[in-house]
């Protein structure tokens, strides 16, 4: 009788059993049968009153099939900062809103119909808890998320000392939630791009800001790089608007535009005057 079992690690035990009774003892012997890779043979022998078993264990080491990934701390040869800052733009007023609204309007229902205790304090749950409600649901209408903003290291130590307050103030904006607003960086674009006015573009064709990127140029100045997307836009469309760039998110800067990586993306690239 053949016998298959497995152990911890990946491993395989194959043997074969073969059974003697021989009176009163009773001699059990697992021989090897077929190994795949010979990692180790033990030899155990385990005598007792009226049995004497013999182990014979050839350890096979199974093929790994996946390995853990490791996260990728590097991606070009540059070391990635994680944004892992907390700060209260960074959280939705419309989530925490409309979720304490409905909580309030819950228990309070809840109480009024003697379902949960505290029915002295629904009428007040009711009264605070609809125009929550309303306001968070508001807010989570006219919501506009952050964009992923990826750093590299050498940018993060440059951003203070020479990036300009403009460069600053458009990073913060466009990585923490904003309300009203149609998408990112809204009225820039609207000036660059001139929608609906002779030589511009119609709003439905504008760029849409997808990501931004913090990295350092070969000459070593901090570069905050803008990723558009445009399906209506060619390259040609950007730069001719390259001064203009330059002018509205200036001073102190020098804008560079190209073509993204992936289809329909455009990278308008400003760059600090400003040196160490």
């Amino acid at each position: 009788m053949s016998i298959k079992t497995s152990i911890g690690g990946g491993g395989n035990i194959l043997c074969s059993q073969r059974l003697n009774f021989c009176g009163n003892r009773q001699l059990i012997s697992f021989n090897q049968c077929s190994p795949l890779n010979r990692l180790s043979n033990q030899d155990h022998f385990i005598q007792t009153p009226k049995n004497y078993v013999r182990f014979k264990f050839v350890i096979a080491r199974a093929a790994e099939s996946s390995r853990a990934s490791v996260p990728a701390a590097v991606a070009g040869g540059k070391s990635i900062v994680e944004d892992d800052e907390f700060t209260l733009a960074k959280v939705s007023f419309g989530v925490i809103g409309l979720g304490l609204g409905v909580a309030l309007l819950s228990y309070g229902f809840g109480a009024y119909f003697n379902i949960l205790p505290g029915s002295e304090w629904s009428a007040l749950m009711l009264t605070y808890g609809f125009p929550l409600s309303i306001i968070g649901m508001a807010l989570k209408y006219a919501e506009l998320k952050p964009v992923p903003c990826l750093t590299y290291s050498d940018a993060q130590v440059l951003r203070e000392k020479c990036a300009t307050p403009i460069l600053k103030q458009v990073r913060n904006d466009v990585i923490r939630y904003r309300y009203g607003d149609e998408q990112h960086l809204d009225e820039a674009l609207k000036r660059i791009f001139q929608y609906g006015l002779g030589g511009g573009v119609a709003r439905r064709n504008a760029p849409v800001l997808q990501k931004i990127r913090e990295e350092v140029t070969e000459d070593g100045k901090y570069c905050l790089v803008l990723v558009f997307e445009a399906k209506a836009l060619e390259l040609a469309d950007f730069e001719k608007r390259q001064g203009k760039f330059a002018s509205f998110f200036g001073p102190g800067i020098t804008a560079e535009v190209g073509k993204g990586e992936e289809d329909n993306m455009y990278d308008v690239r400003l760059i600090s005057n400003t040196t160490l």
